[in-house]
């Protein structure tokens, strides 16, 4: 079975639930398992609603990868789960455990790395961090032995599409959260990238709705 379980203990807030989630990844078009995690987090019931929405896409095989280089600080509740699962997905294909998304745009940075493995380790890292830091429980089990590694460069121009792109994202789904950031002028960039100036990079298609 491909996607997300959930079930849900109200805390008595007409606002928010807890989500005790079993979370099973896998993309049915190719037929295999990418990873399973076991977390506790508190959402509101509109990131609850937009889990169950992401998981019916997963069921039917639409799925897309997005490994931001912004810090993680700045996705709402629903884009910091979805980083998570789909850094997850990342781990699994550059540790040559699943034969799709091989050539996914997103994972170009990761593998040109001197250690792709201990790179997206590093990543997840990160993104785990923020979670903790959130009151969330996102299993760190589930990322391997993290090592110090190189930076990988980003772009300042990468970093402004990304921020434009998730704008809009945030525009749509978490206003209160993009509010929150109103006066940014210079988004930091995810812990594992060294910003510098530049271009947006090749292998970006925000524009195709990664």
């Amino acid at each position: 079975m491909y996607g997300l379980a959930a079930s849900v203990e109200d805390m008595g807030r007409p606002d928010s639930c807890r989500v005790a989630m079993t979370v099973v990844h896998g993309v049915t078009q190719v037929g295999f398992v990418v990873v399973s995690t076991i977390f506790r987090a508190k959402f509101n019931k509109a990131a609850l609603a937009l889990l169950r929405v992401s998981n019916q896409n997963l069921a039917g095989g639409v799925y897309s990868m997005r490994l931001w280089s912004l810090h993680p600080k700045y996705l709402d509740p629903q884009g910091l789960v979805a980083l998570w699962r789909e850094a997850l997905l990342a781990r699994a294909v550059l540790r040559g455990e699943t034969r799709g998304y091989t050539r996914h745009p997103q994972l170009e940075r990761f593998k040109a790395h001197p250690h792709p493995r201990r790179a997206i380790n590093a990543y997840l890292a990160a993104v785990q961090d923020e979670a903790t830091r959130r009151g969330y429980a996102f299993d760190r089990s589930r990322i391997g032995a993290v090592r110090e590694v190189v930076a990988i460069p980003v772009n300042s121009g990468q970093l402004a599409c990304e921020w434009s792109h998730l704008a809009r994202k945030l525009t749509v789904r978490n206003p209160a959260v993009l509010a929150r950031w109103s006066g940014l002028s210079m988004p930091a960039c995810h812990p594992l990238f060294r910003r510098r100036v530049g271009p947006v990079a090749s292998w970006e298609r925000a524009s195709n709705g990664g």
